[in-house]
């Protein structure tokens, strides 16, 4: 609470689609510091003129992210908040066409979530104000044969968000301290149209109690 997401550094982690671009421009206006991550730099260009702090990592390689994390920390960055847009879309052809090499591209984005977040989660929790987000998918309840391998890492991403939401409070509680870090999980059906919607929504868990957000489930558009 207080100032909101004001003076945080908040990375984006996948931040060149059109949610990412949106996130920055909700995060900026705000007044907080953007770090948006991304593969290409070309594709990180429209970021920087956002005003955003852009850098090239694939995030799905534990040993760049280390290096990238060990980068920020020698500039005397501390992240204090985290959304997660690494992934995408791939199915069809019932559950006899979910193929292995689609399931491989999609778990790169459970990849990515884990690296960005074991490498960060000492700033996370050492800030009075963290604040933790991934966009999983309405087919996680109700999952289809043809979007099987889709659904099956949302499902598995949203299963790791959660386990850090109870990292967030067990460390609180350890230290005797009232929990400041928030882990919680947008569900959309589709994110196309979401964009805008999304990035208030990610800014707007800054005004809210940490340990009242954290471990919580927020839909986004219509309810399938």
């Amino acid at each position: 609470m207080g100032d909101g997401v004001r003076g945080r550094s908040v990375m984006i982690a996948g931040a060149t689609s059109a949610s990412g671009h949106a996130a920055a421009r909700a995060l900026v206006a705000a007044g907080a510091s953007v770090i948006a991550v991304g593969r290409r730099d070309d594709a990180l260009a429209p970021l920087r003129d956002l005003g955003a702090r852009t850098a090239v990592c694939d995030l799905a390689d534990e040993a760049e992210v280390a290096a990238f994390a060990a980068m920020l920390a020698a500039d005397g960055v501390r992240v204090d908040g985290l959304l997660h847009l690494v992934g995408g879309w791939r199915g069809g052809g019932g559950l006899r066409g979910q193929t292995e090499a689609d399931y491989r591209a999609l778990e790169s984005g459970l990849s990515a979530l884990r690296h960005v977040t074991r490498a960060w989660w000492d700033d996370l929790n050492a800030s009075p104000a963290a604040r933790t987000a991934i966009v999983s998918s309405t087919a996680v309840a109700r999952p289809l044969a043809g979007g099987a391998n889709y659904a099956a890492v949302k499902a598995a991403e949203e299963a790791w968000a959660r386990a850090m939401a109870q990292g967030f409070a067990k460390d609180a509680r350890d230290r005797g301290v009232a929990q400041t870090a928030a882990s919680v999980i947008f569900r959309v059906r589709a994110l196309a149209g979401l964009e805008e919607a999304l990035g208030s929504a990610f800014v707007g868990l800054w005004d809210a109690d940490a340990a009242e957000v954290s471990d919580t489930i927020v839909g986004l558009g219509a309810p399938n």
